[in-house]
């Protein structure tokens, strides 16, 4: 079995036979066609219809519900993490559309905690107030989950907020929240997340919403791209989106795997360590390819 580092050094970056291209080809917009792109999909996530998940979690074995509880209790305080901490970024904007579309984004990861707040009281039964629930998803995340949500994530935005100028700061915090966060660790879990729902005919609003959510992010890493691609074309700053990538994907590794379990052997589901780890790897190569950037190369000089 070999972590996202050790695959980046063979240079591995296969994916399940079962994944839709589209995944890894983000195509490079720029802010102003995702801001008019944005406005085309735009959707409500209070209007996701819950009432057959509910019975179906009501019908589910205890020890499914546990392990999907852990993998939804990540996508729940992630999305609240990432819509609080975005604001640096906002504030950061070169251009009247760069800024519009960044509104945006803030906007979608709000909706995204809106619908995993909404399953965990209508779904999960878990009452009280929407910090109450949210309170509880955080038993189920891991010590390095807190590490880039809470410390890196929170860190890095928080230099933007003292400095929307600092370039480098931005290119951190891009690296971080578009390449890792949500390029690496959303999109992978989405996917097999999803892929398990429909193959077993259950959870029809989470599926829905996962997809809705998926659609969104696509479109978050599509802008990354294209900053980083830009940015890229200074030399030291594509050094530094190395530098970054390198810091932080042992830290992304152990995002993936669920708390309190084996790290070498673990399973999402009915999915492999392996099959997880070589996915992610390989969404997050195309796109720093689409920059410039050859991850097997950078790995290997390091």
């Amino acid at each position: 079995m070999s972590t996202l580092l050790e695959l980046a050094a063979e240079g591995g970056a296969g994916a399940p036979s079962g994944e839709d291209s589209k995944v890894g080809a983000i195509p490079l917009m720029g802010p102003q066609q995702l801001y008019e792109l944005w406005e085309r999909q735009n959707w409500q996530s209070h209007t996701i219809d819950l009432a057959r998940d509910e019975r179906d979690w009501a019908a589910m074995d205890p020890g499914l519900r546990e392990r999907l509880e852990w993998n939804l209790a990540g996508f729940f305080v992630g999305e609240e993490r990432v819509t609080t901490q975005l604001s640096g970024l906002v504030m950061s904007y070169e251009s009247q559309a760069e800024e519009a579309f960044l509104v945006t984004q803030q906007v979608d990861e709000a909706r995204h905690a809106q619908h995993f707040n909404r399953f965990y009281e209508q779904v999960i039964g878990v009452e009280g107030s929407f910090e109450e629930r949210l309170q509880a998803a955080r038993a189920d995340v891991s010590p390095a989950f807190v590490e880039m949500f809470d410390g890196l994530l929170v860190e890095w935005g928080a230099r933007l907020v003292r400095d929307p100028h600092d370039v480098e700061a931005k290119v951190d915090f891009v690296t971080l929240y578009h390449m890792l966060i949500e390029g690496t660790l959303a999109l992978t879990g989405q996917w097999f997340l999803t892929d398990f729902m429909e193959r077993h005919e259950i959870l029809p609003g989470w599926v829905e919403g996962f997809r809705l959510i998926s659609r969104d992010e696509h479109r978050h890493v599509a802008y990354g791209t294209w900053y980083l691609r830009e940015k890229a074309a200074d030399p030291a700053l594509r050094r530094r989106i190395g530098a970054r990538l390198l810091e932080l994907l042992p830290l992304t590794n152990d995002v993936l795997v669920p708390r309190g379990v084996d790290p070498v052997t673990w399973r999402m589901l009915d999915y492999t360590m392996q099959q997880t780890t070589e996915f992610a790897l390989g969404a997050l190569s195309r796109r720093l390819k689409v920059i410039g950037i050859d991850l097997h190369a950078l790995v290997a000089a390091a």
